[in-house]
């Protein structure tokens, strides 16, 4: 069983409508170099914010800017909304669910009324993270795929 998910991997996918972006045009150094992980970020054309797998919710950050999911093989992936927006201390931001809730792919996990935000910090571009990097790798990109299809896939190491 552990050759086949080898082969097949883990899809992850935008957490939001937008533009995907490779991560080193985040306006972030820290996520730009990818210190906090390999992936991808979006910019969000609208305000909510879904689970990029299945699994299982891991982080709802008190300020609602960040979340993270663990996979069924153990991928973590952090979804982190916006630049700098942990300080607005989570005002705007609306939790849909909560910390050990099983998600699906697509399901709502945060939102906030965007056109309200972005003008609050200096970029909404929202990076999707996988932070286990010492026990998976990204082994496949589509930065220019379309919505509603993988942007990367990651592999147990």
């Amino acid at each position: 069983m552990l050759k086949m998910f080898k082969k097949k991997g883990e899809q992850i996918f935008a957490p939001a409508a937008g533009t995907v972006m490779a991560l080193a045009d985040v306006p972030d150094p820290v996520f730009a170099s990818g210190a906090v992980g390999e992936g991808f970020a979006v910019e969000p054309v609208e305000g909510n914010f879904a689970s990029p797998v299945d699994g299982e919710l891991i982080l709802v950050a008190k300020t609602l800017h960040a979340f993270a999911v663990r996979t069924a093989a153990g991928a973590e992936i952090l979804v982190h909304i916006g630049m700098d927006t942990v300080k607005l201390k989570g005002e705007g931001f609306t939790a849909h669910r909560a910390k050990g809730d099983s998600v699906k792919q697509g399901d709502v996990i945060i939102s906030c009324d965007l056109a309200a935000m972005t003008p609050l910090v200096p970029s909404m571009a929202t990076p999707v993270l996988l932070t286990n990097g010492k026990d998976f790798a990204v082994a496949e990109t589509d930065i220019d795929g379309a919505n509603g299809t993988a942007v990367i896939t990651v592999r147990k190491k």
